[in-house]
């Protein structure tokens, strides 16, 4: 992986370097790369060890549990050098040995990679012939020369189809025949995308997934994802709708794959207000027991609602293919749709597939739902044509209020998804398509693992103070170096407003500029989007996830649409990559 730092628009305030007009003058401090620390796991040979045969070893050449000792190799108490040396209980395997051990070590490297230690220690042996398989048939070698030596090198290798592969690495003596081997499993970090029907996982009011009764404050719930409801035991992350109801206090609901980085989490997925019911799309890593764990962080018990529309796994299924924010439904003005509210209880179909950048082929799409204009409470629920509408929701709403969640809905046989106000009067709908997945695309959902804070406007940053997003501005953030050939085909943000100080909407969108324009003061002013990622009113604190690719600079933008300042965080879950 490049030497890449997170850079953030506010390092000109620090290096005395004007902005462009219109360009937020106050931020926190810049992160580390944003795609380090993802969470990758380490993978690791079997207790080090290290099986030998052939040559003058024959089949006693098996090395034990522990392998070899290095140069002293004490075996059973007693220490034996090179060719002398004692294999425990098989005592010596003759003149010829060579103590050969090979010790690897691999960590995951992006969505496809594999970075590879492999660690050769061979004593007194003529020349080592060395071949790496990595276990989709394909093979690197190299050669270690005689005399012995502790040779340790890393190697990468890209897969081309997500999976679980056994690596092999063995070590030929060519002068006796003897080889020694050793090998790992290893899983890609990437997962691919497959649709599923929206489905209730959870709900604390009727009991489904957890008890029938309200989580404590400060309490968990956990929540068996892989292995339920069709999604399978081997999903490694979930895009879950998560609502919280039945609020008699304020506070926030954090989601995360383990308990105690739930409950020990700075960051959150959804917060709320006494008396609120609020939803936000959740895409997070599953725990390796197949769960995941909501946590209430508020000060009263809340009830908790779970709708799963999709998995991830590290198998070939959908790829991400990320799209510029664009509007296919607003019913106000009878785009992609009749012009006129729909009724409660009234349900309208949008033809995504083959329209505004969406192939074909898509089998799911991203979108961000807007209700607005309300004339009572209800919520708006969104799922595949030719379906019939489950008992789901993704947009909760009280009357006259505009709120927006993200969604992501399976695309029905016919290319459409369908709408549905499940309220009893009448509301205006607004439809975002934000990007999309399909078989054909490889960009593949690498979870960081535990969400990572880029963005927090409130604090104090790196060699600047801390300030709210100023009302009618963008503020341009790299998430990757000065490039002209970005990583990460899109990010998975969780954005959230606070201390606002009127009504507004936020907007992420790439940026069309380099951070060197930035830098130079060349920068132009990008247009300014229609779409929302959020929506929110004086005083509230709203959350909402963006989808979205960077600019061809790695950057992208989050604009203050309202008329006064607030303060803005932005949460790093995920991101998608083809590497």
């Amino acid at each position: 992986m490049r030497n890449r730092r997170l850079v953030m628009a506010a390092a000109l305030v620090a290096a005395g370097v004007g902005l462009v007009p219109g360009i937020a003058q106050a931020a926190p401090g810049a992160g580390p790369d944003a795609t380090q620390g993802t969470g990758g796991a380490t993978y690791s040979s079997p207790a080090e060890r290290t099986v030998v045969t052939g040559g003058a070893q024959g089949a006693k050449g098996k090395q034990g549990a522990q392998g070899t000792q290095g140069a002293q190799g004490k075996q059973g108490g007693q220490e034996k050098q090179g060719a002398q040396r004692k294999q425990g209980a098989q005592g010596k395997q003759g003149a010829q040995d060579a103590s050969t051990s090979i010790h690897l070590t691999a960590h995951t490297d992006g969505a496809r990679s594999i970075e590879l230690r492999s660690h050769v220690i061979d004593f007194g042996a003529p020349a080592l012939d060395v071949v790496v398989s990595w276990g989709d048939g394909t093979t690197d070698t190299y050669s270690l020369p005689a005399g012995g030596a502790s040779d340790a090198r890393d190697l990468k290798h890209r897969y081309t189809v997500l999976g679980t592969y056994d690596v092999k690495v063995t070590a030929k003596n060519a002068a006796d025949g003897t080889e020694a081997v050793n090998e790992l499993k290893f899983t890609t970090k990437g997962a691919e995308f497959t649709a599923h029907e929206p489905t209730r996982l959870l709900d604390t009011r009727a009991g489904v997934g957890a008890a029938k009764a309200k989580v404590g404050p400060r309490s968990s719930v956990a929540l068996k994802v892989a292995g339920a409801a069709k999604v399978p035991a081997g999903a490694t992350a979930v895009a879950l709708n998560v609502t919280v109801t039945n609020t008699t206090g304020a506070g926030h609901v954090s989601v995360q794959s383990t308990k105690d980085r739930a409950e020990g989490a700075e960051t959150s997925n959804v917060n709320f207000a006494a008396g609120q019911t609020v939803p936000n799309l959740v895409i997070e890593a599953i725990g390796e027991d197949g769960y995941v764990h909501l946590f209430n962080g508020g000060w009263e018990p809340v009830d908790l609602i779970a709708d799963v529309t999709g998995y991830f796994a590290p198998a070939h299924a959908n790829g991400w293919g990320a799209l510029n924010p664009t509007r296919v439904v607003d019913t106000r003005e009878g785009l992609g749709t009749a012009q006129g509210q729909v009724p409660g209880q009234g349900t309208f179909g949008v033809e995504i597939a083959g329209r505004a950048g969406v192939p074909k082929g898509a089998t799911a799409v991203a979108v961000n739902l807007t209700a607005t204009n309300p004339r009572s409470a209800g919520h708006l629920t969104a799922y595949p044509s030719g379906k019939a509408a489950p008992a789901t929701s993704n947009v909760n709403f009280t009357a006259g209020q505009t709120v927006a969640n993200s969604a992501v809905v399976p695309i029905g046989p016919d290319g459409k998804i369908n709408v549905r106000n499940g309220g009893w009067d009448p509301a205006d709908v607004v439809v975002d398509v934000v990007g999309y997945y399909t078989p054909e695309s490889r960009s593949a959902l690498v979870a960081h693992g535990i969400p990572y804070r880029l963005l927090d406007t409130r604090k104090d940053g790196w060699g600047w103070k801390a300030g709210p997003l100023k009302a009618r501005t963008h503020f341009p953030m790299q998430l990757e170096a000065d490039t002209t050939t970005p990583d990460v085909d899109g990010w998975v943000l969780n954005t959230t407003v606070t201390d606002t100080r009127g009504n507004g909407f936020l907007s992420v969108t790439p940026d069309p500029n380099f951070w060197s324009d930035y830098v130079n003061g060349t920068a132009v002013t990008p247009q300014r989007p229609v779409s929302s990622v959020l929506n929110w009113t004086k005083g509230a604190t709203v959350a909402n996830v963006a989808q979205t690719p960077g600019g061809k600079g790695g950057m992208i933008d989050l604009w203050n649409q309202g008329w006064e300042d607030t303060h803005l965080l932005v949460d790093l879950l995920a991101y998608y990559k083809t590497d």
